[in-house]
Parts: C-alpha cells; structure tokens; sequence
C-alpha cells in the first residue's frame, strides 16, 4: 500500500529527512515514535503531499505522490497536529462542508454525516456549534473530517495531543474500530505505550533517519538484553545497593517509591541473574521479591536513541 525509498528533504544545509525506505503493507496500523525535530511531521507531510521531497519516492496505492498529486489526496486522509475548525458552524455542517468541498452528492451527504458522527461518538452533538465543543471532541470531529471521502489510508499527526486520559482513551478506541475497518494508518505520538497497545508494526525516527523498524517485540529485542529488574527487600538500603553496585552486569540503581524497593538496569542472561541473586542472598540482603519487567516501549525508545538515563533517586 505504501513503499518508501530513499525519502529525504533538506532545507540548506539542514537534513530534515536522511534516505527513509519503508514498506507497510495494506490493513497495517504503522506507530511513528521520535522526539520533536526527529522527521515524523516533515514524513507526513510529504506523504499528504503538502511538501515536495527533496529527493526519493512514495507509492501509495502504488500512484506516485510528486506525479498524481490529486489521485494521492482521493485517497488519504490527513489529521494534522494542529487542525483548522470553523468555529460558527455545527458539527454535522462543518462535516457538510467538507463533504461539498470532496464532490460528495448533496443527497448522499446525510446519511454519511450520521455514520461518521456515530464512529466518532459526536451523534449527540450534531446540532452543536464546533466552538463549544472540548478539546476532546474537536479532535474526533477532525478525525470525522478526514473520513468523509472514505480514505484507505489514514495519516494522524500526534491525534492524542493534549488530550485528558479519557479523551485518549475514546480516540484510542475510534482507531483500534477504523483498524477493523482494513484502514492502513499511520499514527505519531509521544503517548509511546498507547501505539504498543494500537500498532501492527513501530518506527523509531531520531535525526531524520529510521533507526528501528519493526513489530513491538522485534524492537524491544534491540535493547540488547539489558532488562529492569525490581527488587523488594528488607533492611538498609545503601547496603543493599552496595552489594548490587558490584556486579559489572548492574547499572543505573534506583531507589523507587515507597519503602524497601530498588531497581536497576541489568545486561547479562537468565544464568547471570540467578547468579547474581544468589550472590545478593549470601551476602546477607533479605529479599522479599526479585523479578524482572519486560521493556516497554519508552524504555526502548530511550535506549535505542540514546536518550539520557533515567533520573536516578538518591538512595538513603
């Protein structure tokens, strides 16, 4: 559905977007993590064909995006980070207006208003003016929006953004019921542990360049072996990290909440910890529990761009 080669966009000097190459298959919900300046808003909008590339190509239903333009847009639907409303307008007008502006019949206009507003849990407030909507609804409303010309490819630029937990979690549902739908979607978003839960396949983008690609599991493996390992205990802390510091397979110890619990990034095999318990048991700590978290994906992200460690308590 979407093949990517090469892509790469440079004002001046400046690399924005280093030779990207990316296939998704149709039907696939594709996760875009980076931080701010990473290349995820630039990729968007070269793919909605709202910039032109400096060099590289993109298929998308297999129509070249610089050279049919026009085919592209019939065929995508784009939710920018930030979006436009017209705020003297209803809901189902604003969806209205946007349905002209696609060459959609007057009289099909209607009943594809009522379906999209249903999608998006907007039915009741089809009669209300877009400026009294929340934050919340005016992001399902933009959403709608991006349907209505029934798009098989959906771009979401940050479509969480600033949203309360219950809001993200409405949106989360609309795309898991569009993912039903056999919608190819890519998403971006820094809430990295949604696009776990939402995502077929994660791209990791730092600098302009896809470092990792690959299903959740495929790229938690690239931390390499290290994993965070808990440890409840009984007595002085500074003892206990005394004895773990010496391990050369243990780093960053931290002291986490509440009473008698640490946690430290751990490199070594199943061996290796046994070993290691073993050892902190001998040494006199008293352990009540030790066990080790899987990786998610914001630990992963961190890892794979080299992002600064975890800030570190001050153990007593």
């Amino acid at each position: 559905m979407i093949e990517i080669r090469n892509l790469t966009k440079k004002y001046g000097n400046f690399t924005a977007l280093d030779n990207l190459t990316l296939s998704l298959p149709e039907g696939t919900v594709f996760g875009f993590v980076g931080a701010n300046g990473a290349g995820k808003s630039t990729t968007f909008l070269i793919l909605s064909t709202l910039l032109q590339p400096t060099a590289g190509t993109v298929l998308i239903d297999g129509i070249n995006i610089t050279e049919k333009p026009d085919e592209i847009r019939r065929r995508i639907g784009y939710m920018p980070d930030f979006f436009g409303i017209y705020d003297q307008l209803k809901a189902h007008e604003y969806l209205d207006f946007y349905g002209a502006s696609y060459g959609i019949p007057a009289a099909d206009r209607p009943k594809l208003i009522t379906d999209l507003l249903e999608l998006v849990n907007l039915s009741d407030k089809r009669d209300t003016y877009v400026d009294s909507l929340s934050r919340g609804m005016k992001q399902r409303l933009c959403l709608a929006r991006s349907l209505i010309h029934d798009p098989k490819v959906l771009i979401l630029d940050e479509p969480a953004s600033g949203l309360d937990p219950r809001a993200r979690v409405e949106m989360r549902d609309i795309l898991r019921s569009l993912r039903a739908m056999g919608k190819t979607i890519l998403i971006s978003s820094h809430i990295l542990p949604e696009l776990a839960e939402m995502c077929d396949e994660i791209g990791v983008i730092d600098g302009g360049r896809l470092i990792a690609h690959g299903s959740v599991p495929d790229i938690q493996a690239q931390l390499k072996g290290e994993k965070t390992v808990t440890v409840r205990f009984i007595g002085s802390a500074a003892a206990v990290v005394s004895v773990f510091e010496e391990d050369p397979a243990v780093s960053h110890i931290r002291q986490e909440a509440g009473e008698g619990m640490l946690s430290f990034t751990f490199k070594g095999n199943d061996e290796e910890q046994v070993r290691l318990l073993k050892n902190a048991v001998q040494s006199g700590v008293q352990i009540v529990s030790f066990s080790e978290d899987s990786a998610d994906l914001e630990d992963v992200f961190m890892q794979i761009t080299k992002g600064e460690d975890p800030i570190e308590s001050p153990v007593q």
